[in-house]
Protein backbone atom coordinates (compact mmCIF):
# COMPACT_ATOMS: atom_id res chain seq x y z
CA UNK A 1 0.00 0.00 0.00
CA UNK A 2 1.29 3.53 -1.04
CA UNK A 3 1.46 6.92 1.22
CA UNK A 4 -1.43 8.19 -2.15
CA UNK A 5 -3.58 5.47 -0.88
CA UNK A 6 -4.45 6.51 2.65
CA UNK A 7 -3.02 10.33 2.68
CA UNK A 8 -5.07 13.02 3.55
CA UNK A 9 -5.37 15.49 0.69
CA UNK A 10 -7.07 17.99 2.49
CA UNK A 11 -3.95 19.41 3.97
CA UNK A 12 -5.14 22.53 6.23
CA UNK A 13 -2.26 25.41 6.51
CA UNK A 14 -1.57 28.63 7.97
CA UNK A 15 0.51 31.71 7.06
CA UNK A 16 3.68 32.77 9.44
CA UNK A 17 2.08 35.46 9.91
CA UNK A 18 -0.35 34.05 12.31
CA UNK A 19 -0.19 34.14 15.65
CA UNK A 20 0.45 30.61 17.88
CA UNK A 21 -3.42 31.52 18.92
CA UNK A 22 -4.89 31.33 15.46
CA UNK A 23 -3.22 28.21 15.03
CA UNK A 24 -4.64 26.33 18.22
CA UNK A 25 -7.53 27.20 17.18
CA UNK A 26 -7.54 26.16 13.57
CA UNK A 27 -6.14 22.73 14.87
CA UNK A 28 -9.03 22.63 17.48
CA UNK A 29 -11.35 23.94 14.59
CA UNK A 30 -10.31 20.75 12.29
CA UNK A 31 -9.74 18.45 15.55
CA UNK A 32 -5.96 18.20 13.88
CA UNK A 33 -2.57 18.08 15.49
CA UNK A 34 -0.60 19.88 13.34
CA UNK A 35 -0.69 22.60 10.59
CA UNK A 36 1.27 23.18 7.39
CA UNK A 37 2.62 26.99 7.21
CA UNK A 38 2.71 28.10 3.90
CA UNK A 39 4.29 31.25 2.82
CA UNK A 40 3.59 32.60 -0.74
CA UNK A 41 1.98 29.15 -1.99
CA UNK A 42 5.29 27.48 -0.79
CA UNK A 43 5.66 25.62 2.54
CA UNK A 44 7.48 27.37 4.72
CA UNK A 45 7.07 24.67 7.64
CA UNK A 46 4.87 22.73 10.08
CA UNK A 47 3.80 23.86 13.55
CA UNK A 48 2.19 21.16 15.82
CA UNK A 49 0.07 21.09 19.53
CA UNK A 50 3.70 20.33 20.65
CA UNK A 51 5.45 23.32 19.19
CA UNK A 52 2.77 25.25 20.71
CA UNK A 53 2.89 23.85 24.44
CA UNK A 54 6.70 23.91 24.09
CA UNK A 55 7.51 27.27 22.89
CA UNK A 56 4.31 29.00 23.81
CA UNK A 57 2.35 27.90 26.78
CA UNK A 58 6.02 26.61 28.84
CA UNK A 59 7.87 29.11 27.69
CA UNK A 60 4.93 31.32 29.57
CA UNK A 61 4.69 33.56 26.28
CA UNK A 62 1.31 35.10 25.26
CA UNK A 63 -0.26 33.03 22.00
CA UNK A 64 -1.77 36.29 20.44
CA UNK A 65 1.68 37.61 20.70
CA UNK A 66 3.91 35.00 18.81
CA UNK A 67 4.03 34.15 15.76
CA UNK A 68 3.61 30.78 13.87
CA UNK A 69 6.82 31.87 11.85
CA UNK A 70 8.76 31.58 15.21
CA UNK A 71 7.76 28.29 16.75
CA UNK A 72 7.45 26.25 13.48
CA UNK A 73 9.68 23.77 12.26
CA UNK A 74 11.51 24.84 9.41
CA UNK A 75 13.18 21.79 8.17
CA UNK A 76 10.27 19.09 7.55
CA UNK A 77 10.37 15.92 6.68
CA UNK A 78 8.41 14.79 3.81
CA UNK A 79 7.62 12.11 1.36
CA UNK A 80 6.26 11.18 -1.78
CA UNK A 81 2.88 9.98 -2.68
CA UNK A 82 4.24 6.71 -4.35
CA UNK A 83 6.35 5.99 -1.23
CA UNK A 84 5.44 2.73 0.80
CA UNK A 85 3.21 3.18 3.94
CA UNK A 86 5.99 1.10 5.55
CA UNK A 87 8.68 3.34 4.19
CA UNK A 88 6.58 6.52 6.18
CA UNK A 89 6.34 4.64 9.12
CA UNK A 90 9.89 3.89 9.41
CA UNK A 91 10.66 7.88 8.48
CA UNK A 92 8.14 8.38 11.70
CA UNK A 93 9.87 6.04 13.79
CA UNK A 94 13.29 6.65 13.01
CA UNK A 95 12.66 11.16 13.74
CA UNK A 96 10.18 10.72 16.35
CA UNK A 97 7.23 12.60 14.27
CA UNK A 98 3.79 11.87 13.87
CA UNK A 99 3.27 14.01 10.72
CA UNK A 100 4.35 13.68 7.07
CA UNK A 101 3.81 16.69 4.59
CA UNK A 102 3.39 14.49 1.18
CA UNK A 103 4.57 16.30 -1.99
CA UNK A 104 4.75 15.84 -5.62
CA UNK A 105 7.48 17.32 -7.58
CA UNK A 106 7.52 19.62 -5.14
CA UNK A 107 3.63 20.60 -4.91
CA UNK A 108 2.43 19.74 -1.29
CA UNK A 109 -0.72 17.19 -2.36
CA UNK A 110 -1.11 15.92 1.12
CA UNK A 111 0.17 14.89 4.44
CA UNK A 112 0.03 11.76 5.82
CA UNK A 113 -0.23 10.97 10.12
CA UNK A 114 0.52 8.07 12.24
CA UNK A 115 -3.36 7.35 12.75
CA UNK A 116 -3.66 6.89 9.10
CA UNK A 117 -1.53 3.95 9.09
CA UNK A 118 -2.50 2.92 12.08
CA UNK A 119 -6.10 2.66 10.67
CA UNK A 120 -4.88 1.07 7.37
CA UNK A 121 -3.14 -1.64 9.30
CA UNK A 122 -6.83 -3.31 9.00
CA UNK A 123 -7.39 -3.47 5.50
CA UNK A 124 -3.81 -4.53 5.18
CA UNK A 125 -4.50 -7.43 7.01
CA UNK A 126 -7.80 -8.15 5.15
CA UNK A 127 -5.87 -7.47 1.89
CA UNK A 128 -3.39 -10.30 3.17
CA UNK A 129 -5.67 -12.61 4.28
CA UNK A 130 -7.79 -12.47 0.69
CA UNK A 131 -4.29 -13.09 -0.82
CA UNK A 132 -3.42 -16.32 1.06
CA UNK A 133 -6.98 -17.69 0.51
CA UNK A 134 -6.78 -17.00 -3.37
CA UNK A 135 -3.28 -18.88 -3.15
CA UNK A 136 -4.96 -22.02 -1.27
CA UNK A 137 -7.73 -22.05 -3.82
CA UNK A 138 -5.28 -22.14 -6.22
CA UNK A 139 -3.02 -24.85 -4.49
CA UNK A 140 -6.29 -27.34 -4.41
CA UNK A 141 -7.36 -27.04 -7.88
CA UNK A 142 -3.43 -27.78 -8.70
CA UNK A 143 -3.65 -30.78 -6.57
CA UNK A 144 -7.24 -31.31 -7.23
Amino acid sequence: MQVKDIMNTDVKTISPASTAQDAAKEMNKYGIGGLIVVDRDRMAGIVTERDIMRHVVAAGKDPKKVKTKEIMVKRVIMIDPEADISEAAEIMQQNGIKKLPVLHKSSLVGIITATDIVAAQPKMIQDLSELFAMGKKKSQIVAG
